[in-house]
């Protein structure tokens, strides 16, 4: 019965359910002043059922300008990946033996979509920014019905057409297209989660907050709440960028397959919920004074900052051991990988520097960078802290997945590394 649960109600209840909140997220936020009381009221009123219909049924399946600027976005995402030079990387080798290659352009990928976004919006009249936050709940119709075609499309992909061996199914299809049946898609030489995750819902994340930034500008002038948060975040986005690289090595990248679960999360899910709380401030008063962003904005980025250094620190050491099999200047333990096609492999555990204090302190870090960027709406409303909750229940489970894994995978100096490292996340607590 918990195998049923698990792997058959769990999936379709979120497959069922997960779109259906994107929807009345956004509706709340932006017609009920994104107030919950409001939102209870409302269901009240019209009934769950008609009230659905009454939030989704206009926006469902989208309008034309969400599908031509979604469709302009997706083909310029593509040619820029395609085309902008960048060096060849390879991503872990897998357990059948599979590497994956990328390349390294997406700064550059990021860089020269946020430079068009500026460019259009203040050289052209047909490119109105805010139309992108009045029109959003058609843009959300028209990211579900694509992102939901397109899993279907990866889940027979997986099946009939893999691009490697890493790929399979159960006898269970619904957990099947919720969690994927390929781990590294390609389609004409472009590997398709690095396209959803970070040329889709990444790259659209700068220009979504733009927009609401923009919306703000137009309809009664920009206040400090908003620059902040909105700072806050493109300081974080441009990390990712430079990171990129870092992030294809990632556990979401290297054991989430491509299905509903990573894919519609990155097509639909990000653009919706890692963007609201600039969607939740366009409609809102002043709430800081310049000092107090000041304050925010500069602990904010020392944060995010500091969540770069622990990422790339690592990065840059696995890649010293790779050349050299030994690290200099730092403590860490030598773990042998005791399953898989790497068998018998060393990596190191680092247990010094930003390492040291926890072993995901990175995760810190980056709830504290959430954190920061959401204090601009205050605690008045309880929707805005939406994103942080669900980000801290996601790096929690993040935190565990990985600790699971690498127990299994290094056994008794796993053991040694919990040692010298006792704490997950928080030092002294978790």
């Amino acid at each position: 019965m918990a195998h049923f649960f698990r792997y058959t109600i769990a999936p379709l209840f979120l497959m069922v359910a997960t779109p259906l909140f994107a929807f009345v997220f956004w509706y709340t936020a932006t017609e009920l002043q994104g107030s919950l009381v409001n939102l209870i009221h409302f269901f009240s009123q019209e009934g769950f059922f008609f009230g659905l219909i009454a939030i989704i049924g206009p926006v469902f399946f989208g309008s034309k300008f969400s599908w031509i600027s979604i469709g302009c976005f997706m083909v310029l995402e593509i040619l820029l990946m395609m085309f902008i030079p960048g060096k060849k990387f390879f991503g872990p080798r897998t357990a059948n033996g599979n590497i994956p290659v990328y390349k390294e352009n997406g700064l550059a990928c990021f860089l020269i979509t946020v430079a068009l976004f500026f460019i259009l919006t203040h050289t052209t009249t047909f490119f109105r920014p805010e139309l992108l936050y009045t029109h959003f709940g058609e843009c959300i119709g028209t990211m579900n019905l694509f992102s939901l075609g397109f899993c279907a499309f990866l889940y027979l992909k997986g099946i009939y057409f893999p691009s490697s061996s890493d790929q399979g199914k159960t006898n269970n299809p619904i957990f099947d297209f919720y969690w994927g049946t390929e781990l590294y898609p390609r389609v004409w030489g472009i590997d398709l989660k690095q396209w959803t995750n970070c040329r889709f819902g990444m790259m659209s994340w700068p220009l979504i907050i733009l927009s609401y930034l923009y919306a703000q500008k137009g309809g009664g002038g920009l206040t400090h709440a908003m620059w902040v948060s909105v700072a806050l975040q493109l300081v974080y986005i441009t990390k990712f960028f430079i990171w990129e690289k870092g992030y294809m090595r990632s556990i979401d990248i290297m054991h989430d397959r491509a299905g509903y679960y990573i894919c519609w999360g990155c097509l639909v899910w990000l653009p919706v919920i890692y963007t609201s709380v600039p969607l939740f401030l366009v409609q809102m008063p002043e709430t800081l004074n310049l000092l107090t962003a000041i304050l925010i904005f500069t602990t904010g980025s020392i944060a995010i900052l500091m969540n770069f250094w622990c990422d790339y620190q690592r990065m840059i050491l696995r890649e010293q051991f790779q050349k050299n099999q030994k690290l200099f200047e730092i403590e860490y333990i030598e773990a042998v990988s005791k399953e898989g096609e790497d068998k018998g492999n060393l990596y190191p555990l680092i247990t010094g520097g930003l390492w040291g204090i926890s072993r995901n302190f990175r995760y810190l870090l980056e709830l504290s960078g959430a954190f920061l960027w959401t204090i601009p709406v205050g605690f008045s409303l309880a929707l805005p802290w939406f994103y942080f909750v669900f980000l801290l229940a996601l790096l929690v489970d993040r935190a565990n997945r990985n600790d699971q894994r690498c127990q299994k995978r290094y056994k008794e100096d796993w053991g040694r590394y919990c040692k010298k490292v006792p704490y997950k996340i928080l030092p002294g607590i978790y």
